[in-house]
């Protein structure tokens, strides 16, 4: 039996009204929301780590990718914040796909990110391999070379993520409050290095910004049959791995105080802060780097900020990106956690009623630990493997993407269909009104799923310098759609036949409840 926990009645009544009862402690304010969604996207750490993919096929000119994802991100965003002030709600994309397209898109929605968020979190934990022990060399335990395609660097880089793990897990277990905390304080010490680097970047730069319209001789030596095209489509790769995950505010909705009005709003602010920050950091990095050449796309940022910074500054720098790193690694399996606890407190998933329990600590504990276990398990791939791990994080992006598809598809259809309401008069716990697209609704969630579609295909599409640049394996340029495959035929063969929802909902255009 679960353990209730007493909430704010305007928000324990938006609850009850979607057909749960309140068992999370609402302990979360606007700064924690907002730090949920920063932290996932963390672009210290994922520009840090991925600078050099996105400038090896593009050149400087691949800056202009940037833009362009998070404009289109943006419209996604839009639709997910007039979504999180309707339904304020755990396991955001689950439940909102559900309700706009049935119990069936609404588990592979679900599906797709839980599989997506643990590859994710296991990604950004070996992250610390790349980091650590340049900081100091005793973090190199296993052997003694510390690079990721070597197997001490590989083996060593299992036992530091796996100790992330372990730590993240504990923090989520022992309660929400103490995780926003620890998130708030870790996302504070994100932005003010993200503001010294690009300060740094700014002060020592070697070319103006002008620099972003040369397209560069690395990106000249992929250009393929569309000419430079080819080159900048594929360098916006980089942009679309970093700007995932701004949804993550959604999933804490029912741990946020009036998340009708605050879960919008840190869902627009998140994925604009990330893009702001980002944007300046690779114009600077750009205009700072001792060359444009074969250095910088071999090294990426931290071949510039080495250059720029120094060994001092250079190690403070990166004891800020493993700060990054861990809140990073948190707040995905915090907001995976809450996926799993809204699947299986709907009784969708195999051993429902552990997994949706919650303790003492106002908190799921059961998902955390197996995700946690299950992260662990992914990282062990990388031991004589990092082609395929690093296969693997890339195709979890498109997973990603997918799910999010998965949202604004249906959305769309409804709106089509005349279904979505066209003046919404939802309140949140203040009585005002809440965030609305409005007459811009429809136009929005076009180019929303438009987006969406595209970058799902760019992402899977078998490019053999992404997903098997060392030529030696036809199977791995070919994972984006077979892992894709693979993860629909899983999700059809997990899928709770035959087991009533405890909580049906009319879909918009159907005449009776989904699943009755």
């Amino acid at each position: 039996m679960t353990t209730t926990h007493a909430s704010p009645e305007p928000d324990s009544d938006d609850l009850t009204a979607l057909g749960y009862r309140p068992q999370l402690k609402r302990s979360l304010g606007s700064f924690a929301s907002f730090a949920a969604g920063f932290s996932f996207v963390s672009i210290l750490t994922t520009i840090f780590q991925l600078f050099g993919l996105g400038f090896s096929f593009g050149g400087p000119a691949f800056f202009w990718t940037w833009p362009v994802v998070y404009a289109g991100q943006l419209l996604v965003a839009l639709c997910f914040a007039e979504l999180a002030a309707r339904y304020p709600i755990s396991g955001a994309i689950y439940q909102w796909s559900r309700r706009l397209g049935g119990e069936v898109l609404g588990w592979f929605g679900g599906w797709f990110m839980i599989l997506a968020q643990i590859v994710t979190a296991s990604a950004a934990a070996i992250a610390l391999q790349v980091v650590l022990p340049t900081v100091w060399s005793g973090f190199q335990i296993i052997g003694d070379d510390p690079s990721l395609t070597s197997s001490s660097g590989a083996a060593n880089a299992v036992l530091l993520g796996s100790v992330l793990l372990v730590l993240t897990t504990g923090i989520n277990c022992i309660g929400v409050h103490w995780m926003g905390r620890i998130n708030a304080i870790g996302v504070t010490c994100e932005i003010v290095g993200v503001i010294a680097v690009i300060g740094a970047l700014a002060a020592h730069a070697r070319r103006g910004p002008q620099v972003v319209l040369d397209t560069g001789q690395a990106g000249a030596a992929a250009t393929g049959s569309l000419g430079y095209l080819s080159a900048f489509i594929v360098s916006g790769l980089m942009a679309a791995y970093v700007m995932v995950g701004f949804g993550s505010a959604g999933e804490l909705a029912e741990e946020t105080r009036n998340p009708r009005r605050v879960a919008p709003r840190t869902i627009r602010l998140a994925l604009t802060v990330s893009a702001v920050g980002g944007g300046l950091m690779l114009l600077t990095a750009l205009m700072a780097a001792p060359s444009l050449g074969d250095e910088l796309a071999t090294g990426g940022l931290p071949y510039v900020l080495s250059s720029v910074l120094g060994s001092f500054w250079g190690k403070v720098l990166l004891v800020d990106v493993a700060v990054a790193i861990f809140v990073c690694t948190l707040a995905i399996q915090t907001a995976c956690s809450r996926l799993i606890f809204s699947m299986a407190r709907d009784r969708r998933l195999p051993f429902s009623t552990q997994l949706a329990y919650v303790s003492r600590t106002g908190t799921p504990m059961l998902p955390s630990i197996v995700i946690g276990l299950a992260c662990i398990a992914v990282l062990g791939v990388n031991v004589g493997n990092p082609a395929i791990f690093a296969t693997l994080a890339s195709v979890c992006i498109v997973l990603i993407y997918l799910a999010y598809l998965s949202v604004t598809g249906p959305m769309l259809v409804a709106r089509i269909h005349g279904t979505w309401p066209k003046k919404d008069d939802a309140r949140d716990a203040e009585g005002r009104e809440v965030f609305t697209l409005g007459r811009w609704g429809l136009a929005v969630n076009v180019g929303a799923v438009l987006f969406g579609a595209f970058m799902v295909i760019n992402l899977a599409w078998p490019r053999p310098e992404i997903y098997d640049p060392a030529g030696t394996s036809t199977l791995l340029q070919w994972a984006g759609p077979l892992i894709v495959v693979a993860a629909v035929v899983g999700g059809a063969l997990c899928f709770p036949r035959r087991r009533p929802h405890p909580v049906p909902v009319l879909v918009p255009g159907r005449t009776v409840p989904e699943g009755l």
